[in-house]
C-alpha cells in the first residue's frame, strides 16, 4: 500500500472508530448519572478534613493552602454546608463559612466579624456539587463530559468534566472537574477552573457519612464585641 493510500486508511478508519467511542462515553455518562442517583437517595450527612490549594500561575505564581474540616447535611430539599477552615498557609487562621437557606455567612474569628452574603440562592444548588447531589441534579445544571475512570486515594473515581448552564456561574468558573466516588455519591476531589491562570484544587479524606454531626457543623460562637457585616 503507498504512503498516500495508506494514510487515507488509516484516516478513515479512525474517523470510523469516532461515532462508537462516542456512544461509549454516553452510555457510561448515563451509568454514572443512574448510580448518582441510588447514591443520592442514601445520602443524609457527611464529614470530611479537606485541603484548598487556590493556585495562580499568571501574570505571578502564588499559592495559598487553607485546611480544616466540612460538613455537608441535606434533608428533603434543604441542604446545609459548613465550612470550619483551621489554617492557612500553616497558620492558625480559624474561620467558619455557613451556607443554609440562601444565605452565606462568614465568621472570622482573629477579627471578630461575621460577612452576611445574601441573594445565594441562585447558587446554592452548585454548593453542594459532589455531595449528594444526584445525576439528574447535576444534568440540570452542567453540561457533563465523561472523562474515564481514576483511582484517588484508593477509591476507583469516575472523572466528569461539568461546564455550567448558568452564564453567571460559568463567568466565575468555566469549567470544573470532579472525581466521583459514585458509590457513595461522593466527590474525592475537584479542580475549578477560574480563569485567567488561576484554579482552586479541593480535596477530601477521612470522609465519614451519615453520621452525627457535632452541634457546631453549621454555626459558630460570636460574642458581645462582635461586628457584623451586609453584602
Amino acid at each position: 500500500m503507498k504512503r498516500e493510500s495508506r494514510l487515507v486508511f488509516f484516516a478513515a478508519a479512525a474517523l470510523a472508530l469516532l461515532p462508537g467511542r462516542a456512544a461509549i462515553a454516553a452510555d457510561h455518562l448515563q451509568q454514572v448519572l443512574h448510580e448518582l442517583d441510588a447514591a443520592a437517595v442514601r445520602f443524609h450527612s457527611t464529614s470530611a478534613d479537606f485541603e484548598f490549594d487556590s493556585i495562580q500561575t499568571d501574570p505571578i505564581p502564588d499559592k495559598d493552602v487553607q485546611k480544616g474540616v466540612v460538613y455537608y447535611a441535606r434533608k428533603d430539599h434543604a441542604f446545609e454546608v459548613g465550612i470550619h477552615i483551621r489554617e492557612v498557609n500553616g497558620k492558625a487562621s480559624p474561620k467558619v463559612l455557613t451556607i443554609s437557606h440562601g444565605v452565606s455567612r462568614l465568621y472570622e474569628k482573629m477579627v471578630d466579624q461575621v460577612t452576611t452574603f445574601h441573594g445565594m440562592s441562585k447558587y446554592e444548588g452548585y454548593m453542594e456539587l459532589g455531595f449528594g447531589a444526584s445525576g439528574k441534579d447535576l444534568a440540570a445544571k452542567w453540561e457533563i463530559k465523561y472523562l474515564g475512570s481514576e483511582t484517588v486515594d484508593g477509591v476507583k473515581t469516575e472523572k466528569l468534566e461539568l461546564v455550567a448552564k448558568d452564564p453567571a456561574v460559568r463567568k466565575n468558573f468555566p469549567k470544573v472537574t470532579v472525581w466521583m466516588d459514585t458509590e457513595r455519591g461522593l466527590s474525592l476531589k475537584q479542580v475549578f477552573d477560574e480563569g485567567q491562570g488561576q484554579y482552586r484544587v479541593c480535596t477530601y479524606f477521612n470522609i465519614k457519612m451519615n453520621q452525627a454531626l457535632p452541634g457546631d457543623a453549621f454555626t459558630f460562637k460570636t460574642d458581645s464585641h462582635t461586628q457584623y457585616v451586609n453584602r
